[in-house]
C-alpha cells in the first residue's frame, strides 16, 4: 500500500498550488480521502475530506472558499487545490485514506507547503 503526495513547494501569499496523492495497493474507489496538515509545534489539522464517490466534501473553516478537494477514481488519485495561500497555511500536508467498513487507514509521507514573501 502506498500514498504518495506531491506538488508542495515554496510560494508567496496569494499564490496557488495543487497537491496530488497517488494511491496504490488498495481499492482506492472504496476509500474516503482526506488531507491533513501539520504546522511546526501544532497538532495535525483536518483540512478537507471527500467520500469515496466524490459527491460529498468537507472543509475546515479556515480554508473554506480557498481550497478544493477532488478525486479521480480512474487514476487512483486525490487532489487538493490551494488558492489564495496565506502564511498560516504552511505546513506538511498529509494524504489519508480510510475505509469505513474494514477500518483500513493509510497515510502518505507528506509534502511541504511553505508560504512566505
Amino acid at each position: 500500500v502506498q500514498l504518495v503526495e506531491s506538488g508542495g513547494g515554496l510560494v508567496q501569499p496569494g499564490d496557488s498550488l495543487r497537491l496530488s496523492c497517488a494511491a496504490s495497493g488498495f481499492t482506492f474507489s472504496t476509500f474516503a480521502m482526506s488531507w491533513v496538515r501539520q504546522a511546526p509545534g501544532k497538532e495535525r489539522e483536518l483540512v478537507a475530506g471527500i467520500l469515496s464517490h466524490g459527491s460529498t466534501t468537507t472543509y475546515a473553516d479556515s480554508v473554506k472558499g480557498r481550497f478544493t478537494i477532488s478525486r479521480d477514481n480512474a487514476k487512483n488519485t486525490a487532489y487538493l487545490h490551494l488558492n489564495d495561500l496565506k502564511p498560516e497555511d504552511a505546513g506538511v500536508y498529509f494524504c489519508n485514506a480510510v475505509q469505513r467498513v474494514s477500518r483500513e487507514n493509510y497515510w502518505g509521507q507528506g509534502t511541504q507547503v511553505t508560504v512566505s514573501s
